[in-house]
């Protein structure tokens, strides 16, 4: 295949500080390309030298001739008061068309892009369509590649689901940057990781993102085993040396300037392995053993006369880890702040256990101020932070965070995005929490951070609420998926999977698709097991009652469906009064099924000893 675009050597550095040398990558027709890195490593860096927009330091930058590129970057300008029709018109203007050829280009981009409204205004759009639109105005120009900067930022899921798809059938050869581990999995075929802790500064494996974990990883332990061969030599021959050899023949000489050279390559190797670090979060519980920290009944919100939700049940209790979906403007992120307290709910009830410890990320990072510095933003009471109940001080803290002293006087609106979101993780890990409720805690970080905040909150004992478009977060953290439809309707999945199922469904029927087993409108429920037949640990009244019960929940389930649909007709949902009882209905039917399902795990319990 013919080369596209190519960087060769390519050296950046911003004052004393290098970001990355002697970097070559090319590309060639119908590369799929993934380029990976901690933050701060110049991903976005190496993007604008390659886009023709900031010039190396050294190196070359070359595109082919007659070739066209397209850059995505992870903020588009755009003029608020133009159409969406205005501005894919405006980006042909280079191209010198006529009416009815820029039209018709227009027309198939706004299509393929699924814009409903062409003569919408710009400054109307949501983040997730001003990110469509910014890539509808480099694909119109019909690029040979394209180079997308974070292109899954501001997309909720199911805009990340519909970017996949576009990329998979893409006429064009890409290079994209991004964090989301299941997206570089689906469309990348070549994976680049720009960190020191490789000899030449990047790292390159063909194939999937998986793929590029295996040789990564087999690489770094071979890289530790380096270290540890050369330190043993090291030792050896410093040993050596303090014996003071007598006579300085020529042989020992030479192992003087061998030693003095195995020591410059150990600290090498030492020095690349030590940058292979990541952020150290671990949220702490407060280990508070209730059944019930919070139970929501019935809630309902409307924003700006919109009903965003109805009818949402709630049961948070320790070990509990609920993934709240949705499309922008759902109501997520409203839901969240209900749970908090920070706003009220218009109908139905909150119950909080008594001194409830509740830890909010808000993903606007409101709660951090900017003009405070780095030092006080971390440490607001002193030269000391108290961590799981021992002092630490600011230096060593920040350090836990990958920061470094010199940065502790910067005032904190001018650390980077992920700077700023483990700034905030920072001070919420202080507080020790019941409740986790996490609003998009990814945007900003690096794949290296992620993976450590999947770790931490895994292992937190208490209830979480996370709102993200992670995938692989949610897959590894969450055990219920609640999912916003932005429209009063609410529904409840086993997991992810379940969850895309349900919405491919619905798309290719045009009634709602029925998940399997499924759960109360807005009610979130344990999962259940199948029976153990012929225990002989119960009794056989208790073995007849467990033998029973599969009949029971069958007949709940479909109450609770059949209750389900009938909160979806018009009459109902524009009757408050018929909601509200009909409501209670459903309460009442899931507070068995809640009984049974306690009833069934206390039953298998027994029966398993």
């Amino acid at each position: 295949m013919a080369l596209v675009l190519s960087g060769q050597s390519l050296a950046k550095s911003f004052g004393e500080r290098p970001l990355f040398t002697e970097i070559s990558l090319d590309l060639v027709d119908g590369e799929r390309m993934g380029l990976i890195g901690p933050n701060g490593s110049g991903k976005s860096t190496l993007l604008k030298i390659l886009a023709g927009d900031v010039s190396p330091d050294s190196g070359t930058r070359s595109l082919r001739k007659g070739a066209r590129l397209g850059y995505v970057p992870q903020d588009d300008r755009f003029e608020p008061t133009e159409s969406i029709e205005q501005v894919l018109l405006a980006a042909l203007d280079e191209f010198h068309l006529d009416d009815n050829e820029r039209h018709a280009r227009a027309s198939a981009i706004l299509a393929k892009m699924d814009f409903a409204d062409r003569d919408q205004r710009v400054g109307t759009l949501s983040g997730g369509w001003l990110k469509r639109l910014a890539i509808a105005r480099q694909l119109i120009l019909e690029p040979d590649v394209v180079l997308f900067d974070e292109p899954t930022n501001h997309l909720d899921i199911e805009g990340i689901l519909w970017l996949e798809k576009l990329l998979a059938d893409a006429p064009f050869a890409f290079l994209l940057v991004s964090h989301d581990r299941y997206f570089l999995q689906n469309v990348t075929r070549r994976v680049v990781e720009i960190n020191r802790c490789y000899p030449q500064g990047f790292f390159t494996v063909d194939g999937a993102y998986a793929d590029f974990l295996a040789k990564r990883e087999e690489f770094l332990a071979g890289q530790v085993q380096q270290q540890n061969v050369l330190a043993n030599k090291v030792r050896r021959e410093i040993e050596w040396l303090k014996r003071g050899p007598k006579a300085r023949t020529t042989k020992s000489v030479s192992r003087i300037k061998k030693a003095e050279g195995l020591q410059g390559k150990l600290a090498e190797v030492s020095f690349r392995n030590s940058q292979n670090r990541a952020v150290d979060i671990d949220f702490s519980a407060t280990g508070r053993k209730a059944n019930q920290l919070l139970v929501a009944k019935g809630l309902a919100k409307q924003l700006g006369g919109r009903q965003l939700f109805a009818c949402v049940d709630l049961t948070l209790a320790p070990g509990v880890k609920i993934g709240l979906l949705g499309k922008n403007g759902s109501g997520k992120s409203t839901l969240l702040k209900l749970l908090s307290g920070q706003l009220e709910p218009d109908a139905g009830t909150i119950e909080r256990a008594f001194n409830l410890g509740t830890v909010l990320f808000d993903q606007n990072r409101e709660q951090l101020d900017p003009e405070q510095t780095l030092r006080n933003a971390l440490s607001p009471n002193g030269e000391n932070v108290v961590y799981q109940g021992r002092p630490m001080h600011v230096v060593a803290w920040a350090k836990q965070f990958l920061f470094q002293p010199e940065q502790l006087s910067r005032p904190v609106g001018g650390l980077s995005g992920g700077e700023q979101a483990r700034v905030l993780i920072a001070r919420l890990m202080l507080q020790p929490a019941d409740l986790l409720l996490l609003d998009e805690p990814t945007n900003d970080l690096d794949i290296a951070s992620l993976e450590v905040l999947e770790d931490s909150l895994m292992e937190f004992t208490g209830a979480i609420v996370l709102v993200t478009h992670d995938r692989y977060l949610l897959d590894r953290v969450t055990n219920v998926i609640l999912s916003l439809d932005g429209a009063d309707g609410v529904g409840t999945y086993a997991d992810l999977a379940q969850w895309q199922a349900a919405q491919e469904n619905r798309q290719r029927s045009p009634e709602p698709a029925k998940a399997p087993a499924p759960a109360a409108k807005g009610s979130v429920t344990p999962s259940r097991k199948s029976p153990t037949s012929g225990s002989k640990r119960l009794s056989y009244k208790e073995q007849r009652e467990l033998e029973g019960m599969e009949a029971q929940i069958h007949t709940l389930e479909q109450s609770l469906a059949a209750h389900q649909r009938r909160m979806e007709e018009p009459e109902i949902m524009s009757d408050h009064v018929k909601l509200r009882a009909c409501c209670e209905e459903l309460e009442a039917v899931q507070t068995e099924l809640n009984r049974l399902y306690a009833r069934w795990e206390q039953l298998e319990a027994m029966a398993s000893g």
